[in-house]
């Protein structure tokens, strides 16, 4: 079961958001957090979107705009470790409540609180139609960077915001996509190497001991988001952004209600 929901999620997902640079980690994290505690999710997921970004860098990765990146995800990248070691500290901290459903204990805990808050509040951007549009002066590049970095090490949740300030930077559609796969990727490299260093690892040997195999998970979603990629490029002319949009607001406002009140 675990091996189908995570395949269909990352296949489907990356289809739908090879252009807009926002929605596989989003939307991957919660297949994820099905399975394993959040921070472990949190962590795997990043594994994923490495390598299906590393794999549309060589399909897009030329046009980047360098000068750009080097504003945009230089920042992005120290914000990034930030917010992965605030995700650490905050792994460990105790519930705030428990209760019971059934035969099941849920718990509601600070970090699943904050992302949960945070989800939300995505959700409401992405279901707003004002948000469709919304821009930011090319001077904040560098601040939009720090937003979505430090969101991105925290929760995974980086590629809206990394959109709405790169989208006014002036760049030709080629060089806009190339030059948000690139920072996603120092993103991800960024955020990886905290969580390697800190609870990734362990993490993954304990759930492991589980019955549950990480490694085989990633490797099946990482295979499932180049399928998906590929299928993107060619569906991408038939799909609305608008459309792609609603789906993902719906999703993660469903999502952040389970996290806040302890379901998943």
């Amino acid at each position: 079961m675990e091996f189908m929901v995570v395949c269909v999620v990352a296949l489907v997902v990356a289809a739908l958001t090879l252009f807009s640079g926002f929605g596989l980690g989003t939307l991957l994290m919660p297949a994820f957090a099905l399975f394993f505690p959040l921070p472990v999710a949190v962590a795997a997921t990043a594994v994923v979107h490495l390598a299906n970004n590393l794999f549309k860098v060589l399909l897009v990765g030329r046009n980047a705009d360098w000068k750009v990146v080097l504003r945009f995800a230089v920042p992005a990248a120290v914000a990034a470790i930030g917010g992965a070691l605030l995700l650490e500290f905050m792994s460990d901290a105790a519930p705030v409540a428990t209760y019971s459903l059934g035969d099941r204990t849920h718990e509601i805990t600070p970090v699943k609180l904050v992302i949960a808050v945070l989800i939300v509040g995505f959700a409401i951007l992405e279901l707003m139609p004002k948000f469709e549009k919304t821009a930011f002066d090319p001077k904040y590049i560098p601040l939009g960077g720090l937003l979505s970095g430090f969101f991105g090490g925290l929760s995974g949740h980086q590629g809206a915001l990394r959109t709405a300030f790169l989208i006014r930077s002036g760049l030709p559609k080629e060089a806009f996509i190339g030059t948000m796969v690139v920072s996603a990727v120092v993103v991800d490299i960024a955020r990886l190497t905290v969580y390697g260093a800190t609870f990734l690892g362990g993490s993954f040997a304990a759930v492991s001991q589980n019955g549950y195999s990480v490694g085989a998970l990633i490797a099946a979603g990482t295979a499932a988001a180049f399928v998906g990629s590929f299928i993107g490029a060619r569906l991408v002319k038939k799909v609305t952004m608008r459309a792609i949009q609603v789906l993902v607001g719906a999703m993660l406002l469903l999502l952040g209600i389970a996290l806040g009140t302890g379901l998943v």
